[in-house]
């Protein structure tokens, strides 16, 4: 007979420990230990099925493995070229960011292409999602609208409609009566997340599910939900600006470098298929402390201006205000630029922000941040028709960045004649470059160098 064994499970990220302990030794979570009893014993194998019986893979099948067009040409490059049936896709982002606005024009968009769609909202009453289907423009006959907070009543509302995609909005809101535990704690959610898997592994139909997210941006919950699902994607953007991002994070069924580009407008939400223009300003003059990089954001690539203001200051402690630029990384570029470029910056105030509201977090913006902190001090513009991308080191010199031919082959696209990357060897070359690249071929020999 087998034996029983005490133990206990975090509920959070699920380790284990024989004895109980207030604290996980994994996820460093409080008070998530619960016990939980093992068996320990020999296990019998069972008779496999016909139908359930091993296949060499070169025989398996792909015919169910398909992508099907959700309507939405930004969410299917995310998607890996669209949704697959069976499919379990997590969407998570902060409150107001946008997902139940893009979920409902995904399921307008799917019902018009004669899919039947469930639309389950347990935040919200039918009433106020029909209301926001009015003003976006999303209504549809083939688009049903349940409310529901149980998840016996979701199943229920799956068996009578039999749709082909279900979306739910939140899984975080969804309770199973027949479990301890309130809506959104960690046992609801892992089993919430398992049944609704379950029914669209067993019926080749495609979930959708909204995921909250804690204050340091991670997926409420378990962290388990983010393994069982298939594909997990973030909505990104700040609600002082309408442009968001999709990026994926995880997806079994294509790329994980990928973002979708949309644009909140009064109407609803709207695709954005080349956000060229969406980072640069519009001055018909040349002004300084201003630069244009190429960012990546996945495999596209985004041109962004970079905007700089150096005022002199007596404070002992000059400010640094940064918007959209990391602030510790510009304090790095502020350095090499007074002791490898003899740019003196130590008793001025410096501001750095990006044009749309666009972050940069990778080492390719350097360059082009400390060309529009130099334009600033010097008060010179740099020639409109000038890009920069490349990673500066402490040592001063540029570096080469990836994607590089990428990042010239959309500058050139937009008429960027002059670029200004690794090439220029040196921090100091690379200013010359710069500069010089707004001067007639006189002015050129007449300009001095630093």
């Amino acid at each position: 007979m087998a034996k029983a064994q005490g133990g206990y499970r975090c509920t959070v990220c699920g380790w284990t420990t024989a004895k109980w302990v207030g604290k996980c030794g994994d996820c460093q979570a409080w008070d998530t230990m619960a016990e939980v009893a093992q068996t320990s014993g020999r296990v019998v194998a069972s008779r496999i099925a016909d139908d359930r019986a091993a296949t060499p893979i070169t025989k398996v099948s792909t015919d169910s493995v398909y992508h099907w067009p959700s309507g939405i040409d930004e969410f299917d490059r995310v998607l890996g070229g669209g949704i697959v049936p069976g499919a379990a896709i997590l969407l998570s982002g902060e409150p107001g960011v946008g997902k139940s606005t893009l979920l409902l024009e995904v399921a307008s968009r799917a019902a018009a292409a004669k899919s039947r769609v469930l639309y389950v909202s347990a935040e919200e009453s039918a009433g106020q999602v029909r209301l926001r289907a009015e003003r976006t423009g999303a209504l549809h006959e083939n688009l049903f609208l349940a409310a529901e907070t149980d998840l016996a009543a979701v199943i229920g509302q799956i068996d009578a409609v039999d749709p082909q995609l279900v979306i739910v909005d939140s899984v975080q809101t969804v309770s199973n009566a027949a479990l301890d535990g309130i809506a959104g704690g960690p046992s609801q959610v892992r089993e919430v997340a398992t049944t609704l898997i379950r029914v669209a592994k067993e019926r080749n139909l495609p979930v959708l599910l909204v995921g909250h997210v804690t204050k340091d941006g991670q997926v409420a919950g378990p962290r388990v939900l983010e393994h069982l699902v298939d594909v997990v994607c973030q909505f990104e953007g700040d609600r002082q600006t309408a442009l968001r991002f999709v990026r994926a994070l995880k997806n079994r069924f294509g790329p994980v470098d990928e973002v979708g580009c949309f644009e909140m407008t009064g109407d609803g939400i709207a695709e954005v298929p080349d956000p060229s223009g969406l980072f640069l300003s519009r001055n018909a003059t040349q002004v300084s402390g201003t630069c244009v990089t190429v960012a990546m954001e996945g495999r596209r690539a985004l041109p962004v201006e970079i905007q700089a203001l150096v005022i002199a200051t007596q404070a002992p402690n000059p400010r640094r205000v940064t918007s959209g630029v990391d602030a510790a990384r510009l304090a790095m570029l502020l350095a090499v630029l007074e002791r490898r470029a003899n740019i003196r910056v130590s008793d001025k105030d410096v501001y750095v922000s990006t044009v749309g509201g666009v972050r940069l977090t990778e080492p390719a913006a350097d360059l082009a941040i400390a060309i529009a902190v130099a334009s600033a001090v010097r008060d010179k513009p740099i020639g409109q028709d000038t890009v920069a991308f490349g990673e500066i080191s402490l040592a001063g010199e540029v570096r080469t960045v990836n994607a590089a031919r990428n990042r010239a082959a959309e500058a050139s696209r937009l008429g960027f004649r002059t670029h200004v990357d690794a090439s220029s060897i040196g921090i100091t070359q690379a200013l010359r470059a710069a500069f010089s690249s707004g001067l007639s071929p006189r002015e050129r020999e007449l300009d001095a160098a630093f």
